[in-house]
């Protein structure tokens, strides 16, 4: 396996190389923005969970560790409290866009390498009088690798994109549900 990896790599050309550099970064940059936001995501999905326990408890306490309770510094001022939300949704929704277009661009990049490969198998064979589909066929193949590495990135940025659109748009319902039972506690 390693062996031809190598194999592959020391006959690709530049341009197949520097796709797939680009594609490696684009997944290395993929899990970065998974990994952070998420981890980011489920804290504040935690505390204003919390938070929106304890306002519909019998308590009806407004929880510290709430941002929205940060941000709004205990004013029930429906215009703050929906500005707060907006930049609480702002700040958790940040590179987030960056997978969507990764997701997006990927397949093209991968195909555009699959493309160059095959011009260069067919620039290789165009001397020669005669070429048999066994011949063709694996210089083809290993052109499409480059295909195949920006479905993969693709695959995994879309997964995530849409993993943590929905957990911010759970927390967007979290803070809208506060603010109302703030408003309508204290109006």
């Amino acid at each position: 396996m390693i062996t031809t990896l190598l194999n592959y790599l020391a006959n690709s050309s530049a341009i197949t190389l520097i796709v797939l550099a680009l594609l490696s970064v684009y997944i290395i940059i993929t899990f970065w923005i998974y990994l952070y936001r998420n981890a980011a995501l489920r804290t504040l999905l935690n505390n204003e969970k919390k938070s929106l326990e304890s306002l519909t408890s019998a308590n009806t306490v407004f929880s510290p560790l709430s941002a929205l309770n940060k941000c709004s510094s205990n004013s029930t001022s429906r215009e703050l409290l929906h500005a707060c939300e907006i930049n609480i949704i702002k700040d958790a929704s940040v590179g987030i866009s960056w997978l969507a277009i990764i997701a997006s661009t990927s397949p093209f990049i991968g195909l555009f390498g699959t493309v160059v490969g095959i011009l260069e198998s067919f620039a290789k064979f165009a001397n020669e009088s005669k070429v048999s589909f066994s011949v063709i066929a694996p210089a083809i193949s290993e052109a499409l690798v480059a295909t195949a590495a920006g479905i993969l990135v693709a695959i995994f940025a879309y997964t995530f994109h849409q993993l943590l659109s929905r957990k911010v748009y759970e927390l967007s319902i979290y803070l809208k549900a506060q603010s109302e039972i703030l408003i309508a506690t204290k109006g």
